[in-house]
């Protein structure tokens, strides 16, 4: 895998902090989602976590957000083989099945603005918890976008 680190490492060889910047800030992960209990099919919502910056697409509280949401989960290389619900353009996952940085990654643009550009990131298109009374009111398909 080529990664900006200078040379090509795997996944297992990263730091922590290494690990911590392949996140693209897209948001995605922070969004509800439903599964049916039938199909166990995963639809994901516009409904955003009531710690998701929605113009950005950034936790407010990234430090204490395990402890201000219950249900947040910590991406890492000892869960990311079970985090199904992850969607294809998250760099984790496209890492963890053996594709490449999206072209549209900060990490090769320097900014966000060609995640946003190519329809990644959340970006004005969530709401807030507090104003949804029915989760299944709110299923999208913008969230399963993947480029590249």
């Amino acid at each position: 895998m080529s990664v900006p680190f200078g040379k090509p490492i795997s996944l297992a060889e990263m730091t922590q902090s290494q690990w911590e910047s392949l996140c693209d800030g897209c948001g995605k992960c922070c969004l509800n989602k439903i599964i049916d209990d039938e199909t166990e099919t995963l639809y994901y919502t516009n409904v955003a976590c009531e710690l998701l910056e929605h113009q950005q697409g950034g936790c407010q509280d990234y430090a204490h957000r395990f402890s201000k949401v219950p249900g947040c989960t910590k991406v890492s290389m000892d869960n990311i083989a079970e985090l199904t619900w992850l969607p294809n353009s998250c760099t984790y996952r496209r890492l963890f099945l053996g594709r490449e940085l999206p072209s549209w990654h900060p990490l090769l643009t320097g900014s966000k603005e060609a995640m946003q550009q190519a329809g990644i990131a959340i970006n004005g298109r969530v709401i807030d918890e507090k104003q949804v009374k029915y989760l299944d009111d709110h299923i999208v398909l913008w969230p399963l976008k993947d480029m590249d």
